[in-house]
């Protein structure tokens, strides 16, 4: 795999990052409060060590619904001016990267959508890693453009790729996500033609926005600072 490399800003973001930004909540306040985003399950100070980015491998389905997950990790990519590139061992596209001032790995499964497993497996194998120091980006049907969200643990929620994850991880759920919203087409026969193909202008908009967003606050995810990560992402909403 390749040597590690420096995230740094590029200009565009560095101007980004300038501009003024809507107050987050106080994550410490509200962690205190009824029906606060934060649950305690997820405060704990476990720092991410691999991203995982889902989606389907080849030209037909880039920039779809359904590869929002690998468009995270290949901005992430970008942003820390690496190049994915092939890891047979993983079945997927690697990276590795110091992000946050944390050793991480970065994976693109170039596994079907439905065999994700056979990369986050055997990466999480190789590197000894705990199913907590892993984070699943992927697109998120429950959730309409413009929204998303961190979670841990749970079930797949009838996504293909989680739940061969899950499989692949001895049926163990206890990893963070990134859920990406792409809505709900509205009856579930659609479903499929849905996710596999290309958002509007307007939706693929928003969800550049929430990848933005979520590549903001992953430095406060990836230290383990799990509480801040949350409610500052969960409270996004892209407009």
């Amino acid at each position: 795999m390749a040597p590690s490399t420096t995230c740094r800003w590029p200009r565009y973001w560095r101007r980004r990052a300038a501009l003024p930004r809507k107050p987050h909540p106080d994550p410490v306040r509200e962690a205190a409060l009824p029906g606060s985003l934060v649950s305690p399950r997820t405060q704990v100070s476990t720092p991410l060590a691999l991203i995982v980015g889902l989606g389907n491998p080849g030209p037909e389905y880039h920039r779809t619904r359904h590869n929002a997950g690998a468009d995270f990790v290949s901005a992430l990519a970008a942003q820390c001016g690496v190049t994915l590139k092939p890891e047979a061992r993983f079945h997927g596209l690697a990276a590795r990267v110091q992000f946050a001032g944390q050793d991480v790995r970065l994976l693109v499964p170039t596994t079907w959508m439905n065999r994700s497993g056979q990369a986050v497996g055997p990466a999480l194998n190789f590197f000894k890693l705990a199913p907590e120091q892993l984070l699943v980006a992927y697109d998120e049907l429950d959730l309409p453009p413009g929204e998303v969200r961190f979670k841990f643990d749970g079930g797949h929620g009838g996504h293909n790729g989680l739940r061969d994850i899950i499989a692949a991880l001895g049926n163990n759920r206890a990893f963070h996500r990134l859920r990406i919203g792409i809505g709900h087409p509205g009856a579930r026969e659609q479903v499929s033609p849905h996710v596999l193909s290309r958002p509007s202008a307007a939706d693929r908009r928003l969800i550049d926005l929430c990848i933005e967003e979520a590549l903001h606050v992953l430095p406060e995810a990836v230290r383990g600072n799990w509480p801040i990560a949350l409610n500052r992402l969960n409270s996004f909403r892209a407009g």
